[in-house]
């Protein structure tokens, strides 16, 4: 079968067998809700009459092929609406999903054998035989709200992977089993990287080795912006309710705030973006057209509301720094400006071994501004993409750019395929109208600049989650959290292993020692843990020749008596050059 049929017809009909199979084993007071087929295969909400767990997944999924194998013929019928209503009375949220549909809806149902039916707009299978193939299995059962809001009935769902046969099955499992393995939230913990505590929901705390790979990456990111002339600047967390009002976030973003009552008539906000810090910034002074592009960047901390149920690890949170840049331009110079941060994100990201895709999205429903601007925005950005990627090496996303200007979405998929979208690059004509910004024109009038929002990693906490996850904790040694680990193999070894710790450290290199009188063993086997990439075995032969023993990281045999400055060239190297792979002769 093609996969776009398995997509749009099998799995929404295994939804369907899920259904029935949850309402013959729990009874007719199951409330049904609705049930989508997905990436990996489907899921289907219930209202039921206890907890599901792990236990109850093999009778279910039983149930599932007991039902697939009476080969029932399946019945589409068109009903009116009070015939909808009849045959749905009792159940509630398909009962609501009827009376919401409009006026001139044609409503159809799907009948499965005589003894179940379904609200759906199909298509379907028209025979239970056609699933007989179908490979599937419970991936878990979670809690969701009715229509995705806390406001209403908490139900169970339950998701369901499903694929054409077992060997596409067994790839989907392998490759979560993968990712389980590389989940930052484990890896965190197990090589000290960062924590979260109950009194700051999606808060991260950094550890010290996890704040020494931040604090890396930052010095990269820096790097690379310098190269561009970009100026960094920092500005207040806490701001007056006027600025956000007159940014328009305050209209458009409020719910996403943390807001601060002072007094009665004072209200303060924490930021949840950097963009009007950089406005102030750019309007404390008279401008020139001969300051243009004017590049600030930013590494601030923001903060947003999330719902709990959405905060996760590293990924979703409510305190970060995004990798942020505000830069000012005249008209003519959008389409180079642009170019020359796709051209910072393409260097950036090939550091890490990351390709990426670009998406232009269009005016929300919710814009603010004048149309006129939005498609001129639009059809600047449109321009740039296609001189960059050609008309057809990018995709549109309508309706989901920012409330303040159109956008350009950079995508990257990480080792295990997965999709990420990181980077963000927004024109905007709207916000430097609202604060009245201007420069002096070559000609001496005053004229409005255009600015431009962006950032490459779109937050340096979730950009080091994914990177966790893509390395498996493995980094390359210039952004590993320890980076050299060293072992003298008993204490009297320990004053030249403290000599070669002092001179990697003098080169900036991050360094653990264990001087400890632990057996060697234990100490090679605690830095494997913390995945550090070389680990310096040092005993009498290396003490008295001025050599060490490595131990790469992934390699099978170990180099013995490198000499110590063989060594420190190579580290140097990696430094410098920002290289993926390690050295592993020297």
């Amino acid at each position: 079968m093609e996969r776009e049929e398995f997509l749009a017809v099998y799995r929404h009909s295994m939804a369907h067998i899920l259904a029935k199979a949850v309402i013959a084993l729990y009874g007719p007071e199951v409330q049904y809700a609705i049930g989508p087929q997905i990436d990996d295969g489907f899921y289907y909400d219930f209202m039921l009459p206890r907890q599901l767990g792990k236990d109850d997944f093999p009778a279910i999924e039983e149930k599932m092929r007991e039902i697939i194998k009476r080969r029932e013929a399946w019945r589409r019928e068109e009903v009116t609406r009070g015939e909808a209503l009849k045959i749905f009375a009792g159940q509630k949220y398909k009962t609501e999903l009827i009376e919401d549909l409009p006026e001139d809806e044609t409503i159809t149902v799907y009948y499965t054998g005589d003894d179940f039916v379904d609200l759906c707009r199909g298509p379907h299978i028209d025979n239970s035989q056609e699933l007989m193939g179908v490979a599937f299995q419970i991936k878990s059962v979670s809690g969701s709200y009715w229509r995705g809001s806390e406001k209403n009935d908490q139900l169970q769902r339950i998701y369901v992977y499903a694929y054409p046969d077992k060997a596409q099955l067994k790839e989907q499992l392998d490759r979560v089993r993968e990712a389980l393995e590389r989940d930052h939230k484990k890896l965190g913990a197990e090589m000290e990287l960062f924590m979260f505590h109950e009194t700051a929901p999606g808060m991260p705390y950094w550890l010290p080795k996890g704040w020494a790979m931040y604090n890396a990456l930052l010095a990269y990111w820096r790097g690379e912006h310098k190269k561009h002339a970009y100026q960094e600047i920092s500005g207040p967390v806490l701001s007056e309710k006027q600025l956000w009002v007159t940014s328009g976030h305050w209209d458009h973003y409020q719910d996403g705030m943390f807001i601060v009552p002072i007094d009665e008539n004072t209200t303060y906000a924490i930021k949840p973006m950097n963009c009007p810090n950089a406005i102030n910034v750019f309007r404390s002074r008279g401008r020139s057209y001969k300051e243009l592009p004017l590049r600030y960047s930013q590494t601030d901390v923001i903060h947003r509301r999330e719902k709990s149920g959405e905060l996760n690890g590293l990924f979703r949170v409510q305190e970060f720094h995004q990798d942020d840049a505000h830069i000012f331009v005249t008209e003519d110079q959008i389409e180079s400006e642009i170019s020359d941060i796709m051209d910072i994100a393409k260097t950036i990201y090939a550091t890490f071994g990351l390709t990426y895709t670009a998406e232009l999205s269009t005016r929300p429903e919710n814009f603010m501004g004048d149309i006129a601007l939005w498609d001129q925005a639009e059809a600047d950005l449109k321009s740039i993409l296609t001189n960059k990627f050609g008309a057809d090496g990018f995709e549109i996303n309508e309706g989901d750019g920012a409330f303040y200007g159109p956008k350009i979405d950079l995508g990257m998929r990480d080792c295990l395929g997965r999709q990420w979208q990181m980077g963000t690059i927004q024109l905007d004509f709207q916000l430097p109208l609202n604060f009245n910004l201007k420069y002096v024109a070559e000609d001496g009038s005053l004229r409005q600049p255009v600015m431009i929002h962006r950032a490459i990693f779109g937050s340096m906490e979730r950009f080091i989650g994914i990177l966790t996850e893509h390395f498996k904790g493995h980094f390359p040694f210039w952004l590993a959290p320890v980076q050299v680990g060293v072992v003298p193999i008993r204490p009297e070894h320990n004053e030249y292993a403290a000599k070669v710790a002092a001179l990697l450290e003098k080169r900036g290199i991050r360094v653990e020692a264990d001087y400890t009188d632990q057996n060697m063993k234990i100490k090679i086997k605690h830095c494997k843990v913390e995945r550090v990439p070389y680990v310096l075995v040092l005993g009498d032969q290396e003490a008295e020749g001025g050599t060490v023993s490595v131990n790469v990281r992934g390699a099978k045999d170990n180099a013995m008596g490198v000499p110590l400055e063989n060594f420190l060239a190579a580290v140097d190297r990696l430094s410098e050059t920002h290289a993926l792979e390690l050295e592993q002769t020297f």
